[in-house]
C-alpha cells in the first residue's frame, strides 16, 4: 500500500513538475531544499491564508515574498485586473494608465523625478546599474555581501577573500569578466566603504544597497550607515542606488528612503507596486534618467513594460495606501515579533527576532545579526526543524532561513496570536 505522503496530490504534482521543470520549480527557493522538504503546491489564497493542493490551510507569512501588502486576492485589486483584462492584455504602446502610475510613483517617492516601468526586479536593478555606468562613464559597482539584486550577471557576485575585494562569480555560467568590475563589501561596514573609495573612488560608478537587507534574513542598517553611503558617494561623484524592490511601499509610502530620510540617486521598485503581477520600476533624478533611450544613449527596452493589466493592479494597490496603512502594519509586525520572542523565551533555544518597521525576521542565534557572516552562523538546521513544526500546525514561514517574515494587512490580531501560540508549541518540540 502507498504511504500517506505518496498519496498526496502535491507530491504527485511535484513529481510531474520535476520531469518538465528544472528542480521542479520556476524559482529556486520554492523547492524547499533549504528546509529539507518537498515543496507544498499552492492551490489558492485569500487574505492571510493559503491553501495547498491537498486542501490544508496555512497562515501565510510568505505573501508572494512581500508583494501582497493587503493580503491575497484583495478585492479592489482583483476587480481592477478583471476590468483591465477585458480591454486588452497587452498593447506594446503607451497608455494613459502607465502615465498615471509614473506620476503616482514620482509623487510618492522623494528621489524620483522620472521613472521607467519594467516587468521584474532583476530588470530594474540590471537597468539601474547600466544607467549608472552610462551616466558616470565609470565601470566599478559596489554591492554588499548577502544583498540580492536579481540574477543579472554583474550582480551575481560573491565576496572575495578580503574585506574590500573585487567580486568572484556567484553562479556557474557567470564568467569572471562579468563580475570583475563588481566590488563586494560586508553590509553595515562603513570602514570598508571608506577604504574602497580611498583606493578606487574615481572608478566607482555606483553603490547599490538594500536599505534594509531582507535577503539574508532581516538585517537592519545600523545608525548612520545609509547616510554615510550618501555622503561618501556624493564626495566622489558616484551614484547611490537604493534597491527598494522589497522595502518600496512596504516600509512607507516613499519607501525606506522616506523612512530614513536618505535620498538616493536611483531607486528600484517591485513586489508591492505590482499588486501580485509582474511589474517593477527604476527611477531617479531627471538628468540621470534622460540618459535612457530614446532620450539618451543607454539602451533599455521591454515589450511588456507598463503592461495594462499589471498597471491596473498597481494603481489599485497604491491608491489604497496611506500613512495610516503603515502605522497599522507596523503595529501588527511589532505584535508578531514580540509574540515570537515570548514564545521562544525559556525554551533553551538560541534565537534573536529582528524587526525594522514593517519587516521582521528570526535567526536561531543568540546575538543580533548585522551582516551576512553573522546570518550564516545562525543554526539553519534548527530553522528547518522549526519551519517543519510550524508548517505541520498550519503556519507557513519562508522555506529558507535567509528570508524575511512578511505580514500583510489581512493578518489580524487573531491570526498573529494564533501564530505565536503555535510557535510556542513548535519550539517545545523542536
Amino acid at each position: 500500500m502507498p504511504s500517506h505522503d505518496e498519496d498526496r496530490l502535491g507530491n504527485s504534482i511535484f513529481k510531474r513538475a520535476s520531469q518538465v521543470i528544472p528542480g521542479g520549480v520556476n524559482s529556486p527557493v520554492r523547492a524547499f531544499a533549504s528546509v529539507g522538504r518537498e515543496p507544498i503546491v499552492a492551490e489558492r489564497a485569500e487574505g492571510a491564508y493559503l491553501w495547498d493542493s491537498d486542501g490544508r490551510r496555512y497562515i501565510d507569512y510568505i505573501q508572494s515574498w512581500g508583494a501582497s501588502i493587503f493580503g491575497h486576492a484583495h478585492p479592489p485589486v482583483a476587480e481592477a485586473i478583471a476590468a483591465a483584462a477585458t480591454r486588452g492584455t497587452s498593447f506594446g504602446l503607451l497608455t494613459e494608465a502607465e502615465v498615471r502610475l509614473a506620476e503616482l510613483l514620482c509623487d510618492a517617492v522623494p528621489s524620483l523625478d522620472e521613472v521607467r516601468l519594467v516587468s521584474s526586479g532583476t530588470e530594474a536593478t540590471m537597468s539601474a546599474v547600466r544607467l549608472a555606468r552610462g551616466f558616470t562613464g565609470r565601470d566599478l559597482i559596489v554591492k554588499f555581501d548577502g544583498c540580492y539584486h536579481g540574477h543579472s550577471d554583474a550582480l551575481l557576485a560573491a565576496a572575495g577573500s578580503g574585506v574590500a575585494t573585487l567580486g568572484i562569480s556567484g553562479s556557474a555560467g557567470v564568467p569572471a569578466g562579468a563580475v570583475s568590475s563588481t566590488v563586494v563589501l560586508p553590509y553595515n561596514d562603513i570602514d570598508a566603504v571608506d577604504e574602497i573609495f580611498v583606493r578606487h573612488g574615481s572608478e566607482i560608478a555606483a553603490v547599490i544597497v538594500e536599505p534594509v537587507a531582507a535577503n539574508m534574513g532581516l538585517v537592519p542598517p545600523e545608525p548612520g550607515f545609509l547616510s554615510r553611503l550618501r555622503a561618501v558617494t556624493n564626495a566622489h561623484e558616484a551614484l547611490l542606488i537604493f534597491d527598494e524592490v522589497i522595502t518600496g511601499f512596504r516600509m512607507a509610502l516613499g519607501g525606506a528612503q522616506a523612512y530614513y530620510s536618505v535620498a538616493p540617486d536611483l531607486t528600484t521598485l517591485g513586489k508591492v507596486i505590482g499588486g501580485g503581477l509582474p511589474l517593477a520600476a527604476f527611477g531617479g533624478r531627471a538628468e540621470i534618467m534622460e540618459c535612457l533611450a530614446p532620450s539618451g544613449d543607454v539602451y533599455q527596452a521591454g515589450t511588456l513594460s507598463g503592461n495594462p493589466v499589471a498597471t491596473a493592479a498597481s494603481l489599485a494597490v497604491l491608491g489604497d495606501l496611506s500613512a495610516e496603512t503603515y502605522q497599522m502594519l507596523e503595529g501588527r509586525v511589532e505584535l508578531l515579533a514580540a509574540g515570537l520572542a515570548n514564545a521562544l523565551e525559556g525554551t533553551g533555544l538560541e534565537f534573536t527576532v529582528q524587526q525594522e518597521g514593517t519587516l521582521a525576521g528570526i535567526f536561531f542565534l543568540n546575538e543580533p545579526v548585522r551582516n551576512y557572516e553573522d546570518a550564516k552562523r545562525a543554526d539553519s538546521a534548527m530553522y528547518s526543524r522549526f519551519f517543519g513544526e510550524m508548517l505541520s500546525r498550519g503556519v507557513l514561514l519562508a522555506p529558507s532561513p535567509f528570508e524575511a517574515i512578511f505580514v500583510s494587512l489581512a493578518h489580524g490580531r487573531d491570526e498573529i496570536e494564533r501564530t505565536c501560540d503555535i510557535a510556542a508549541a513548535a519550539a517545545s518540540t523542536t
